[in-house]
């Protein structure tokens, strides 16, 4: 019986991380108001009855959701924010993080573009929810720069950097393979996604005003 507790919790687990992953996959292909629960437990295979063991309803399974994959690049942000250096390379740690992540998860993308078509002013998306704390994580960010001289060297517009960086690429793992002319055009290929990083960096460094190094971009 001691054994037994561990191994249905480890199997409790499972079956909601294999939910999560489910409904990821679904919430991004389809947006929430398509999205069934009746599709996440065929995906699963499991019951539609059983997802309600883990989630109330959709709306916290999508909650849920959001949660996992906005708190699972907090926490690559942070590692990238959080090594010492100077603030234009620290900033350019976390670019590269955001650029990957983003590779390895275009679910992420496409949820974002149906929350921000789908949102507007008297109902706002979701995610906003999730964006609080990325703006606590970047003012303390900026606490701690306060006296890097590279912070003083001339001002940069948060606004623009972050719609240049977060919106090319959304726009590159969604849109291009739609509009590319190249039918085996696939953004998720490492040699794709290298040339990427390396474009938005750059842009990144103008933005900042340092030196666009070719190389180790």
């Amino acid at each position: 019986m001691a054994q037994a507790a561990p191994r249905l919790r480890s199997r409790a687990g499972r079956t909601r991380a294999a939910i999560l992953d489910a409904a990821e996959g679904l919430f991004a292909d389809k947006g929430f108001a398509s999205a069934r629960l009746e599709d996440v437990a065929e995906a699963v295979g499991i019951r539609r009855a059983s997802i309600v063991y883990y989630f109330r309803d959709k709306r916290e399974l999508y909650e849920a959701v959001l949660a996992r994959v906005f708190g699972d690049f907090r926490e690559r942000l942070a590692a990238a924010l959080a090594p010492p250096g100077g603030l234009p390379q620290r900033i350019e740690s976390a670019v590269a993080a955001w650029v990957d992540y983003l590779g390895e998860r275009p679910a992420l993308a496409r949820i974002l573009l149906r929350e921000i078509a789908d949102g507007s002013p008297d109902d706002p998306p979701a995610v906003i929810a999730q964006v609080r704390p990325f703006v606590e994580l970047v003012n303390r960010f900026r606490e701690e720069t306060r006296d890097d001289p590279a912070a003083r060297t001339g001002p940069i517009d948060p606004a623009h950097l972050a719609s240049a960086i977060v919106g090319s690429t959304v726009f590159f793992v969604t849109a291009m393979p739609m509009l590319s002319s190249r039918s085996a055009f696939d953004p998720g290929r490492a040699q794709q996604m290298d040339a990427h990083r390396r474009e938005v960096l750059r842009i990144t460094r103008r933005l900042l005003g340092a030196p666009d190094l070719e190389e180790g971009a």
